[in-house]
């Protein structure tokens, strides 16, 4: 009797699980011939990937990292922006908030261009570039805040940061070597506009200059010295062409220390990559420490839709194993220095000579892998 029972119910479940079985694949014959597929719909990137850009819009990203997060900033003309997240590649979703808004007018009022965000001695610092309202007036300010997380806190104006020249300044960043902190801007070598150089100097505290600045680098090839500016609506050009070095920004590795900035005027397509390079254990604030590349080391790439990349910044991958180069780019010609300029992130490939590879610009259409520890 309990095989007889046994064999009747096993018949049962058979033919019902046939007809669900044949239930579903009717549904999914009937989806295909609609051009369906079954399932959830699949997602823009791969789990584990992303594409640039990694914002919109934003121009001289910069980023640092502390404790398990990134802080990102970037130009938005009208304020202090800091974004916050632990994964820097989803930019898109990351906490940010507005901690500083200018006073309506004054020296630092107008213009807020390239801010940076450094974590030093214990407390945060902000440098940017600001203006009175005329780009004659722009120079580097400093702002200060003890609060452990940026975005917290209060941020005061400690002052300019400037040597006792004075002259216009823009794009600041600070770097420590061998227990030694210095400051590098873009700058005027005088009081007119035509060159622009990348100058260095010594810092007594995050907010003070020590001694006098010194010239590190200025345009003297020919893809340093692409600058023709077009005449305003009056059909005057102020100054009709500018050899342009700025946004230096500092990678080390191995013992080496490069200095990687953007070259020719950034409302040019040929706004690309120069470097420097120096030992640690050299006297930094000699020009003749320093060995300039005599071809640019990143530059646009019409085939990946990538054009005037530059005024980049550096970060590690959350694990510490890789580095990045982070910068700021067009997907067509002829933008020139607008709103439409937007974050892109590569990966950094270290050559035998212990020199970055940045390799060629990736094409928004392609995938990349996220860097290496990302959670």
């Amino acid at each position: 009797m309990r095989t007889l029972l046994t064999y009747v119910l096993a018949l049962f479940l058979s033919l019902l699980f046939l007809d669900q079985g044949q239930a579903l694949a009717q549904e999914a014959g009937a989806a295909a011939a609609a051009g369906q597929t079954a399932g959830p719909a699949p997602v823009a990137t791969p789990t584990g990937s992303f594409t640039n850009p990694l914002l919109p819009a934003g121009a001289d990203p910069s980023v640092v990292r502390q404790g398990d997060f990134y802080y990102y900033m970037q130009t938005t003309g009208r304020d202090l922006t800091i974004w916050k997240t632990q994964d820097l590649t989803n930019l898109k979703d990351a906490e940010k908030k507005v901690v500083w808004i200018p006073p309506v007018d004054g020296p630092y009022s107008k213009d807020i261009w390239a801010p940076e965000l450094h974590f030093l001695k214990g407390k945060w610092y902000i440098y940017f570039a600001a203006d009175a309202g005329t780009n004659e007036t722009h120079r580097i300010w400093v702002l200060e805040n003890s609060a452990a997380d940026p975005l917290e806190g209060v941020w005061a104006i400690k002052g300019k940061l400037a040597d006792k020249s004075d002259k216009w300044a823009i794009d600041p960043s600070v770097f420590e070597v061998n227990g030694k902190d210095y400051a590098l801007w873009a700058g005027w070598p005088g009081d007119v506009n035509g060159v622009q150089d990348i100058f260095i100097a010594r810092l007594k505290n995050p907010w003070t200059i020590k001694g006098s600045r010194k010239v590190l680098s200025t345009p003297q090839y020919p893809w340093e010295k692409v600058g023709d500016l077009s005449r305003g609506e009056n059909g005057v050009i102020p100054y009709p062409h500018v050899d342009v070095n700025e946004g230096p920004e500092v990678l080390e590795h191995g013992g080496k220390v490069f200095i990687v900035y953007s070259a020719s005027g950034c409302w040019t397509n040929y706004y690309e990559l120069g470097m420097l390079t120096a030992s640690e254990d050299s006297n930094l604030l000699k020009g003749k420490s320093w060995a300039k590349s005599a071809v640019p080391v990143f530059w646009e790439s019409p085939e990946a839709g990538v054009f005037a990349p530059g005024h980049n910044t550096f970060f590690k991958s959350p694990d510490g194993r890789e580095d990045w180069i982070l910068y700021h780019a067009n997907a067509e010609s002829g933008l020139g220095c607008g709103e439409q300029r937007s974050p892109r992130a590569q990966k950094i490939v270290w050559k035998a000579d212990g020199s970055p590879d940045f390799g060629r610009p990736i094409s928004t259409t392609e995938t990349i892998v996220k860097p290496s520890g990302t959670r």
